[in-house]
């Protein structure tokens, strides 16, 4: 199999996925009024056709050079070998990021890019990168870099939900008093999006240490089979989690299968273009993460750098879908201090590696 022999090759990798983790949610906005619940069966399908290509090719040849076994096997010698309970982890931790992520996507449709991705994947980075210290702590550096970075993505996710309510109050606020009064000028609560963002990142931050914990040993998974069985359990578990969204949805009338027959090609494609566009941010992910101990830059630093996505899809949200338009000059300066903060915080996350204790 082919994976990352140089730092330089690893931290790049750790990069491309951070612009396909950042950017995938675009194709669910472009899709217009298609219910994200109908989007996310042509997007898982999505996710799998990756995985499944890559594992067949770069997953099938090339020379390995990983120090574990699982680094050094193609994708089926891999799969053969590798232990049962360790496999059945990538496959469980596929299906607890897929639970994550329909909530993520909810939190989209109700609050937009630019506050589902810093609160929802800003919990998750923490959560992530402290689990992921815990479980190699010498591999990810400097602890007092780390969790002063994690320290700032939360202040970010404090300043993200002030944010948030602060313009639904300002955009919703009525010109006088008897308008208070006319039901078009009913406020919407700002909470939602941020409870189904914290949900979302509370459940996106333990899939990561579930996957790295399944990837060790000498028959851990390697990273082509990880992201295949990760993916079948993204699949699979659609069709169990999505019955429930149609049937009890976060926002509009229940929808069925017969409407998903209804969407355009245009809607369809768009959703196998999201899935695909993650499953890529993932695959070199997991890679950045198995490269040899050299050249590595840690479990915990490549899950950071990897939800910078989370500073990339709020930049697409308020440049490209103009999320905040309108906003007040508070709004403004909340705007530019999560941006500030969520920004330093990944910063010193990615640094603590290169001053280790």
């Amino acid at each position: 199999m082919m994976i990352p022999t140089s730092y330089l090759t690893a931290l790049l990798l750790t990069v491309v996925s951070m612009l396909c983790w950042g950017s995938w949610a675009n194709t669910a906005k472009m899709t217009g009024k298609w219910r994200f619940e109908l989007f996310y069966f042509d997007y898982s399908f999505g996710v799998f056709l990756a995985a499944v290509v890559a594992a067949f090719t770069f997953g099938s040849y090339g020379p390995g050079g990983g120090d574990t076994p699982a680094t050094n096997f193609g994708f089926l010698e891999n799969m053969d070998i590798a232990a049962r309970g360790r496999m059945f982890l990538a496959f469980a931790s596929g299906g607890i990021f897929n639970l994550a992520n329909m909530l993520l996507v909810a939190a989209i449709t109700v609050a937009g890019l630019s506050v589902a991705f810093p609160v929802g994947i800003g919990l998750a980075l923490i959560i992530g990168v402290l689990l992921n210290f815990w479980l190699k702590p010498k591999a990810n550096g400097n602890p007092y870099l780390l969790f002063a970075g994690v320290a700032l993505v939360l202040a970010a996710i404090i300043v993200t939900a002030m944010a948030h309510s602060a313009h639904q109050k300002s955009k919703m606020a009525p010109p006088d008093e008897s308008a208070r009064r006319d039901p078009r000028h009913q406020r919407k609560s700002p909470f939602k999006g941020i409870v189904l963002s914290l949900a979302a990142g509370l459940l996106m931050g333990l899939f990561y240490p579930i996957l790295e914990y399944a990837k060790m040993g000498d028959f851990g998974v390697g990273p082509y089979s990880a992201a295949f069985l990760f993916s079948l359990g993204v699949l699979l578990s659609t069709f169990f989690f999505n019955l429930f969204f149609m049937n009890l949805p976060v926002e509009g009338p229940p929808v069925g299968f017969r409407d998903y027959f209804a969407g355009t090609a245009r809607q369809h494609l768009l959703g196998v273009l999201g899935g695909v566009i993650w499953s890529i941010g993932a695959i070199t992910n997991f890679l950045a993460a198995s490269a040899p101990q050299r050249v590595q830059v840690g479990g915990a630093v490549s899950y950071a750098i990897g939800q910078g996505a989370a500073l990339v899809s709020t930049l697409w949200g308020l440049l490209l879908w103009k999320e905040f338009a309108g906003s007040t000059s508070k709004v403004n300066a909340f705007i530019v201090l999560l941006l500030i903060l969520f920004a330093s915080g990944l910063a010193l996350v990615s640094m603590a590696p290169l001053f280790p204790q």
